[in-house]
This record gives structure tokens, sequence and C-alpha cells, in this order.
């Protein structure tokens, strides 16, 4: 919308045509975001509290969780809220890719929503059945998979690029549909289980989308993608829009769910963010690369694998509890210690992503 009038108000003061740079609009998209979080976060925390909206805590979970039973959850609204309008008031709305990640993190978010709701009118933890998230989940990706898939205008869209190694490209043809299908429903899934302490989630999902948002930047600019070696996919620079709104609202969300937490995302939030990440990575090329920047949920992900199946396999269980995170708890880890040291891993890891795009 901003990129419209900017062009009118050009024609009066050339100043304006300022906003024709993804830069800008990238700064303004997380600083709107942002204020829209901090604004809307008290009232809604308000509301969901007098609404009784909280949160239901596993009774087989560390017992220093009941403290959080009944503090609000579904605060990922905020979220949702705050990077849509960001990004429909600063990207180019004629650019494909824009309505694509949009529609992936409204569509996952209502999934979340449900999943929410039920939540906490049944005040368990039950939520949606796995068949009913995974059926819907499907639902969601495959359309916003077969739509990327039919709508390509490169090949270059369609491969897969190998990180640290220049000339290692392949070709994935129909292939992608299944595999762009699996990084999506897995990311959004590793990000909803890596939600289990306060701000654990958060801050490395704005620390990969800033990854991805630069990655962004540099994909749809020919000159910096031909130096570095990497797709240039035309309209990805615009996934620098919504990249950094997401970076804007998620800090606008860490103001209020530090711990100790005054309000949680809930699925809504989780289950958005991370499809939204992966669909971004996607349109990208930086499917890989998703997968080292986002090694923290990487882990959680394959910790509840590697639990679940020892245990139908052996009947012996590998971590005290999983996701990960809950295992350091009942070691004794104090929950801050914990959070803090999963987001010096992830910053590490972000680093080591972006140094794929160089050393290769």
């Amino acid at each position: 919308m901003m990129l419209l009038i900017g062009d009118w108000l050009a024609v009066l003061d050339p100043g304006f045509g300022v906003v024709r740079y993804i830069t800008v609009r990238a700064i303004f998209a997380a600083l709107t975001a942002l204020l829209i979080c901090l604004l809307v976060g008290p009232a809604l925390i308000r509301w969901l509290t007098s609404a009784k909206i909280g949160q239901s805590v596993r009774s087989d979970g560390p017992q220093s969780h009941l403290v959080k039973q009944g503090t609000p959850t579904m605060g990922g609204a905020m979220i949702i809220v705050a990077v849509c309008l960001s990004t429909l008031i600063w990207s180019d709305l004629a650019v494909r890719q824009v309505w694509i990640v949009l529609f992936v993190t409204l569509g996952f978010g209502a999934i979340g929503w449900v999943d929410d709701y039920r939540k906490v009118v049944k005040s368990n933890s039950d939520g949606l059945s796995a068949r009913e998230k995974l059926f819907w989940q499907s639902t969601v990706a495959g359309i916003a998979v077969l739509v990327i898939y039919l709508t390509v205008s490169q090949k270059e869209e369609l491969e897969l690029v190998v990180p640290f190694f220049k000339e290692t490209v392949i070709y994935l043809g129909w292939i992608f549909i299944p595999f762009a299908f699996l990084v999506i429903v897995g990311s959004s899934n590793a990000v909803n289980l890596t939600d289990g302490l306060d701000g654990l989630a958060i801050l490395p999902s704005v620390m990969v989308a800033a990854g991805l948002g630069l990655i962004a930047y540099l994909a749809g600019h020919a000159i910096f993608a031909g130096y570095l070696g990497i797709p240039n996919i035309k309209g990805a620079g615009e996934l620098t829009i919504f990249c950094s709104a997401l970076v804007g609202a998620g800090l606008g969300f860490l103001w209020f769910n530090t711990y100790p937490a005054q309000v949680f995302m809930g699925d809504v939030g989780a289950l958005s963010i991370g499809a939204a990440l992966g669909v971004v990575a996607i349109m990208v090329r930086q499917e890989l690369v998703l997968f080292i920047m986002g090694g923290i949920f990487v882990l959680e992900a394959v910790s509840v694998i590697l639990q679940v199946g020892s245990y139908k396999l052996t009947g012996k269980r590998i971590f005290r509890m999983a996701p990960i995170h809950h295992h350091f708890e009942l070691q004794g880890w104090p929950e801050p210690r914990i959070i803090v040291r999963f987001w010096i891993i992830t910053v590490i890891l972000v680093l080591v992503g972006l140094s794929t795009l160089k050393i290769r």
C-alpha cells in the first residue's frame, strides 16, 4: 500500500521515491509490526485474562511449570496480526510470493487457533487430535506448494542448493512438491515443539527470520546473487519485508513473553511462525540453510522422535523428558539458563548459515 502512495507522492516530491527501496520498507515494516505488538499487547493480555483463556499445564511435566497454570495463551494472534498488517502496508502486493507466505501464515495460524481454543474450552492439553492437525496442515501446505510449483517462472525455483558447495545444485522437478511439503509441515511442528519455555521459541524465530530476510534480499538482487553464486529469484526481495515484519512482531511479543511470561504464544503463534519460516526458505531456495539456522528447532523435534522411537522399540527412554528442553529442566537447570543458552546457540547457527553464502 505504501509503495503505491509513495509513487503518487513522488510526483510532487522525488524524495518520496525512497519508498521504492526494499531496505527502507523493511526497516519500516519491522518498526510498524513492533509498534502494533507493543500497543495491542497490554489490551490483549487483559482480555485473555478476563476471558480466562489460560494455559493448561501437563500433569506429567516439570513441577516448576505449575505456576504457569492459567497464564494467558493464544498471544501469538498479536504476532500474526502485526506481521500481516505490516506486510500488507509495506510490501509490493503485485508479487506472488507475498500472498503465498501470507496464506501459509494465516492458514497455519487458523489451525493453531482451533487447537488452542479446544485446549482452553476443555481445560486440558489435548486440543486437536494428531490426525486432525496433520490433515489441516497438509491441506494448507499442499495448496501453497502446488501454487509455487505451478507458477514458477525459472528453473532455479525448483533447484536444491547445497550449502558450502558452489557448483552442487540439484534440479528437483516434481520431487519439489513432497520435499517442500515436508519442509513447511516439519518446520511448523518443530517450532511448536520448541515453544515450551518463556521466550524459548520466539527469539530463535526472530533470528532465523532475520537471516532469511537477508538471504531473500540478496536472492532478489541480480548483482548480489550473481556475486555470491546463489539463485536470483524474481520477487524474492519482497520476502525481506515479511521477514522484517516478523522480526519486529517477534521482538514486540518477546516484550511480554520474556521470563516470567505474561502471555504465551500458543499453537496459533508457533505453528504459523514455523510454517512461515519454512515457506520463505523454500521460495528463496535455502531449505538446507534453514535446517542449519534453525538447528535448535531441529534438535527439539529430533529429541521427540528419538524418545518416542526408543520407547516403542525398547521400552526405554533416552531423555528424562522430551522435547529436550524439559530434559535439562529435570536435570536441575534453571529455566532462564536453558532459554539463554538456546538463544546463544541459535546466534551461532544463524551466523554459520549465513556463512554458507560466501564459504563455498
